[in-house]
This record gives C-alpha cells, structure tokens and sequence, in this order.
C-alpha cells in the first residue's frame, strides 16, 4: 500500500489525484489533505477517502470543514492544522510515504524541504518550488536521497523518456507547449485582449492562474527553468516548440540524432499515477490513444515577439541567482492584476521585466530559504507599485 500526503487535494491536480486513488483502492491510500479556502469541497474529499490529518489555509476554514462533518468521520481524524505551519504537518506525518505538492503558488515551500528531510518521496505538481529555490530543493533531495517525480505532463515525459539513458547521451530536452488562445491572434491585438479571452484554454483544463500563464507562455518558461534543476541541464540544452494537439508531452534528443517522445492523452491522472507508483507502471483510469482516428501532430516555433515572457524566463535562468525567484514572483503580482481587470494582457510581460531589470542593480540573496522569502517579497512590492502606476495611467499605456 502507497500511503499519501495530497497538499492542494482541493485544485485540479488534486481532485485527479484523489481519481487515481479511486481507481486503485487495494494499493493507494489518503492519510493526509491540505487545500486553501474551498470548505464544500474539502469536507467531501475528508468524507469520501477519510484521512487521518486535515489541514486549510486559515484555522477559520479549518474550523468550517470540522464543523460541516458528521461526528464518525470527526473521530478518525487525529490531525486538525492550518497554514504553512499545516502544510508541513501534513507532508510529515509518519504515515505518508509520498507527498504530491499540488498547491498553487509558493506556499508549500517550507513543507516540501520538510517532506524531503523526513525521507518522503516528492512528486511535484508545483512548478514555483523549483523555480523559487531549485538549489535548496535537490541539493537537499540528493543529501536525503529522495526522488523528485515530476507531475507536470511535460518534466514527467522526459522523466519516461531518460529512463535507463545517462545524462552523457542526451543532447537536449525538448518542452511541448499548446500554445494557448493566443498562438495565431496578431500581436497588435494582444492588448485589448480580456481575461475571460485568455481564460479560453483550447487543450487543458487547469486553474486561473496557470490557465493565464499558458496565454503568455510563462508556464512554459517556469517550466524550462524547473526541468534544469530537474535534470540538470543548462538553459542552451532546454528547447520549447509550440504543438498544438498536445499528444506529444514532450521529447529528449540524444547525442546520436534519435529522439524519444512520450505520447498520451490530455489527462493529468497518467502523470499523476506515474509518480506514484513509480517504477512500476499499472493500469491506468484514463482513455487510450486511438491510432485508428489518425493523428494530426504539428510543430511551430515559438515566436518570441509573441510570448516575450518565455524569453523573460530564459533570461532569468542565465542570469541565476535571484532571479528566478523575481520572475515568478513579478508574475504572480501581474498576473493576478489583469484577472482583476486592472491592466492590460501585454503588461504582464512588461511588469516583470521591469521588476527583473530593477532586481540587477540590487544585492540579492538566496543562500537561505528565508532569504529567499525576502526576495519574493521585495519583488512582490515592486511589482504592485509598478503595476498601480499602469493601472492609474489607463489601460492604454501599454501597447
């Protein structure tokens, strides 16, 4: 029996990962949850898989799951907590032997080091962990020797196609991207574009947040800086191309020419299960490919005049240091402030390179986890001031 810890069991990936347990009663099981704010959905996922350890965001919405049960299912539960300090409970409970990190967001940061040093195995949904602090985070899983699995379709595909490979005979990853439901809209038009525009994913279906970052194809860059600290290849090894079907998750190229591509479904439960049950393979609760209907698989180049936060992203990952931690946390601001409705689409990109610009002439450090935590936190702040001068000078400063 696989015993699990679900950080996030509330969002997308955690509600397909409490499916694969569905479908695998006799050998996965929930000891923990850990979710934000969505009480309705907590308390059914409490009364369905009945974990020892529950923990939310507030000790107000923990209160709100406790009251909303039923007195048996109360009883079975011997952990009640709350915010990072919950996190960390949850990902360390005695009981767990892998931790899925699917919070949004840079939360679960402290709980993942602490998962990590207790000898749980990773499997990370959760791109800002690495991107905030990939030196701590692997140094510490390789002194530990934990494994570090990735959920994201993309890392989880190259971790299938380097099975049994040494690093020697790779010669580059290669990251496949959608697109989003910007890739053929013309550039000029980019700034009248509305967040219910760019909510409009054509292939996924994912939160808010990650939704907008797919637009602007910072997911994608999040995600080249993630895959080397992963896999430990530079930035000049990492490639994106653009295939809009999303079948291909994505490929490794060796040394001799050949290539290896991982294909499947658009469905986040196979990369899930992968990393659990890793490296055994079971059957799986997802549809397969029908070759019989054909395939239509396509390839483009990013362009990056069209998505200038992938080359944002690129740029932080030479630069090193601090700033990847800047990048992600400029973005987040940014991001939340065109949901909001506050500026236009284009000035994301704008903000945080601004803030990126800005974070060059400053003496950074993140040698530390709570050094780190300054970091963001000053990016954060210059981000917010950036964006409420744009936001105060209208929508149209930006083209």
């Amino acid at each position: 029996m696989i015993r699990l810890a679900v950080l996030g069991s509330t969002g997308s990936i955690g509600v397909s990962a409490l499916e694969v347990v569905a479908a695998h009663p006799d050998r996965l099981a929930v000891i923990g949850l850990a979710a934000g704010g969505n009480v309705a959905t907590m308390q059914a996922q409490v009364a369905r898989v009945r974990p020892k350890a529950v923990a939310m965001a507030t000790r107000a919405a923990t209160q709100d799951v406790q009251a909303g049960l039923p007195a048996a299912v109360r009883q079975g539960i011997e952990t009640w907590a709350s915010g990072r300090e919950g996190l960390v409970a949850i990902a360390t409970h005695p009981d767990v032997d892998v931790v899925l990190c699917a919070c949004s967001g840079t939360e679960a940061l402290e709980a993942v080091l602490a998962a990590i040093e207790a000898g749980k195995r990773i499997a990370l949904a959760n791109k800002e962990v690495l991107v905030m602090a990939g030196a701590l985070v692997m140094a510490a899983a390789r002194a530990r020797g934990v494994d570090v699995l990735p959920v994201d379709s993309e890392h989880n595909a190259i971790h299938q196609c380097l099975a049994g490979h040494p690093q020697a005979h790779v010669r580059r990853l290669v990251l496949t991207a959608s697109g989003g439901p910007f890739r053929s809209t013309p550039v000029e038009a980019l700034a009248s574009v509305t967040a219910a525009d760019a909510l409009s994913h054509p292939t996924w279906k994912m939160g808010r947040k990650i939704t907008i970052d797919s637009a602007t194809m910072m997911n994608k860059g999040l995600e080249v800086i993630e895959a080397h600290w992963l896999f430990d290849m530079p930035a000049d090894r990492i490639d994106v191309v653009i295939h809009p079907q999303s079948v291909v998750h994505s490929m490794v190229e060796f040394t001799d020419g050949s290539m290896l591509a991982q294909l499947g479904v658009t469905d986040m439960k196979l990369p899930i299960q992968y990393a659990f049950t890793y490296p055994e393979r079971w059957a799986s609760p997802v549809p397969r490919l029908d070759w019989r209907q054909g395939l239509d698989l396509r390839f483009e180049n990013a362009d990056p005049g069209r998505f200038p936060c992938l080359r944002l992203a690129y740029d932080a990952l030479r630069q090193g240091g601090a700033a990847p931690v800047v990048l992600n946390a400029a973005n987040e601001i940014a991001v939340a402030s065109f949901l909001g409705g506050h500026v236009p689409f284009t000035a994301i990109a704008a903000t945080v390179a601004d803030v990126l610009a800005d974070a060059s002439g400053q003496a950074l450090d993140t040698a530390s986890l709570a050094a780190i935590r300054e970091v963001d936190a000053w990016a954060r702040r210059r981000a917010t001031t950036r964006l409420g001068t744009v936001e105060s000078a209208g929508r149209g400063i930006i083209a």
